[in-house]
């Protein structure tokens, strides 16, 4: 018997997995206990934003055809973010969080590990598939081999360690080895700490205590950070506002978690299972090109604000405590041309279907390159082409006896021929993943596109030679820790590509951006400052500076000794300064960052994916503009000429 549709005529058909990702949305806000939660499937990093009165969980689009793997590893998302809202207290959070940045990632993290161990507990489906979610979380980051305890992430290290403790079962496959760099020193410093965090699971306020006393084994905080065990002030105000909404004196963490009735979840369970089978069962389609996606939960970086205790602090001049261990390196010096190939060869394989978008977008932009050259020309000129648009006055003057000299014009220099761009490119741990990876592709075709229209391409990195200070915090250790001594990080800026250098020999040099280790912390003022320093020697009579961030600069160690604003109030002075005083033009793309607030020209984007679009259309409209006017008192234009 056929089957009948209500779908109308003209009416485009509905996704084959379209009722899966209704069941998703449905367990989503069954778990969660809120059915006003806004649920999205979007190619964007999957985030989870609780305002109050707004909660919005934005989760991967799952592919036409979902394989096993995937529709585990989109409802892992989406039970973790459904744990986070029904177990999780953000006011109770937030006054009890630690004050520095490493000790809240890892504050954060256990937290986060804390919720989904509940409902891991409860239902072997949600540990399955938060499981499957972090596998692939950690394969994503390029976590999952990572061999070197410097480019582990502690935060992700005791998070999985809390989450054995919690739930008694085995870590995923991609984060064994990250953990395993880490075990033995975390389980000598906290062992009996973290045995007792089991008994408080389901008590957020006593389990954050615990962790309290975690980070004070660890060494992340001090005994004077922690909190106070009296319950007065905000807490009595947080229990009468849960006891107008409770007459039976249970707290509101039992009242939130009511919808992990066991009955229930095994229904919303079967729910999934037909969505999941039903999408699985779907006729055969293309994936999208933007399946891949990185995890909201990844660390970011974001400043650190400031504290009573940064008032007290110093608040003179940037500096550096020493510049001594500082290096400004080649690409090709910091590995062999072996492992340059290897690395090249990665990022080609990982991102052959973005380097077809992004190749489309330059060649759109050497057109209207070409185009806007082809448009550009003198008139009235005594020698030159003779011009044809003014054939009829020279006749008309002819007949009256005037005998006007005939007219002439000339092809001139464009704007964007006497022209280098900077790229200078985030190189900060946050950025490991999906983002460096297009930010690299990026930077290597439109390199090659500029070239070709004439235009020299300089392609920088910034990042630090060590995580937690390095050489610069072991010599101000060694010297009695002296107050308010600035920077406490070795930098390290890479050259990918000289503006000298053509694009074929230093092609291969973007691959270094995929090797494990490189991405570390970031100081971007000194880093915008050194390549500022690095245009204003060359030649060129226009010059071009494009930062790509995924945030503000960030330096624990730094922060710790100084003034809460200490990086960021001296990357401000650098912009003013360039903005203001130089010739140097200054772009910026933030990714998931809004870097508006720091520079005047600037766009933010949410997905890296967005990037390659933005790049090229910010280079478009920078060279269908005049240049910025230098101290001369001649035209840019036809100072450009006279330059040549």
């Amino acid at each position: 018997m056929t089957a009948l549709s209500n779908r109308k005529p003209g009416q485009p058909e509905a996704s084959p997995v379209e009722p899966f990702k209704k069941a998703v949305a449905g367990a989503l806000r069954a778990m969660a206990g809120k059915e006003e939660i806004e649920v999205q499937f979007a190619a964007d990093r999957p985030s989870l934003v609780d305002a109050g009165d707004v909660v919005r969980a934005r989760l991967p689009e799952p592919p036409r055809r979902p394989s096993a793997r995937d529709i585990a590893i989109l409802r892992g998302h989406a039970d973790s973010y459904a744990l986070k809202l029904a177990c999780h207290d953000e006011k109770l959070h937030r006054r009890l969080q630690p004050e520095g940045l490493d000790a809240r990632k890892i504050f954060e993290a256990v937290e986060q590990a804390r919720c989904d161990a509940i409902g891991s507990n409860r239902m072997i489906g949600v540990a399955d598939n938060i499981d499957t979610m972090l596998d692939e979380r950690f394969q994503r980051a390029n976590l999952a081999q990572v061999s070197d305890i410097a480019n582990a992430p502690m935060e992700e290290a005791v998070a999985l360690l809390v989450r054995e403790r919690l739930t008694g079962r085995e870590t995923p496959a991609a984060c064994r080895k990250l953990l395993g760099l880490w075990r033995t020193e975390l389980e000598g410093k906290a062992g009996p700490t973290l045995d007792t965090l089991a008994g408080s699971i389901e008590d957020q306020q006593a389990f954050a205590k615990i962790v309290q006393k975690l980070l004070l084994d660890l060494g992340m905080i001090e005994g004077e950070d922690l909190a106070g065990d009296d319950e007065t002030g905000e807490d009595e105000a947080d229990d009468q506002d849960g006891e107008q909404d409770n007459p039976d004196g249970e707290s509101g963490e039992a009242e939130e978690n009511e919808g992990f009735d066991l009955e229930e979840t095994d229904a919303l369970s079967d729910d999934m299972s037909e969505g999941a089978q039903e999408a699985a069962d779907a006729p055969p389609g293309e994936d999208p090109d933007d399946s891949e996606m990185v995890d909201a939960e990844e660390p970011a970086e974001a400043s650190r604000p400031p504290s009573a205790r940064d008032a007290q602090r110093d608040l003179s001049a940037y500096k550096a405590y020493t510049t001594r261990f500082d290096e400004t390196i080649a690409a090709e010096d910091l590995c062999d041309a072996e492992e340059l190939d290897r690395l090249r060869a990665y990022l080609d394989k990982q991102l052959a279907n973005l380097h077809n978008v992004v190749g489309r977008l330059a060649n759109r932009l050497q057109r209207r390159l070409l185009a806007q050259q082809s448009r550009a020309w003198e008139f009235d000129l005594e020698e030159g082409m003779l011009d044809p648009a003014r054939l009829t006055r020279v006749v008309i003057d002819d007949l009256r006896g005037t005998f006007a000299p005939l007219s002439f014009k000339r092809e001139k220099d464009t704007n964007f021929r006497d022209t280098v761009v900077t790229l200078l490119i985030d190189n900060s741990g946050s950025m490991r993943g999906r983002p460096i990876t297009v930010a690299a592709t990026c930077a290597d075709i439109l390199a090659r596109t500029l070239e070709r229209c004439g235009v020299k391409v300089e392609i920088l990195g910034f990042t630090t030679r060590a995580w937690k200070g390095g050489q610069s915090r072991e010599l101000w250790l060694q010297s009695g820790k002296p107050a308010s001594p600035g920077r406490l990080n070795d930098l390290r800026h890479v050259i990918y590509k000289s503006a000298d250098a053509p694009w074929r020999r230093a092609r291969r040099n973007l691959g270094l951006m995929m090797r494990e280790g490189l991405l570390k912390e970031n100081i971007d003022g000194e880093a915008l400052a050194w390549a500022h320093q690095r245009l204003l020697a060359r030649r060129e009579q226009r010059r071009v500076l494009m930062m790509i961030s995924d945030g503000a600069p960030v330096d624990d160690t730094t922060l710790s000794v100084n003034s809460g604003n200490f990086l960021e109030k001296h990357l401000r002075q650098v912009i003013e300064e360039i903005e203001t005083r130089s010739p140097v033009e200054l772009i910026a793309i933030g990714i998931g960052h809004d870097v508006t607030r720091y520079y005047r020209r600037a766009v933010t984007i949410v997905d890296a994916e967005e990037l390659g679009g933005v790049m090229t259309e910010k280079l478009a409209e920078l060279f269908e503009e005049a240049p910025r006017a230098a101290p001369a008192p001649e035209g840019p234009r036809r100072r450009a000429g006279a330059g040549r």
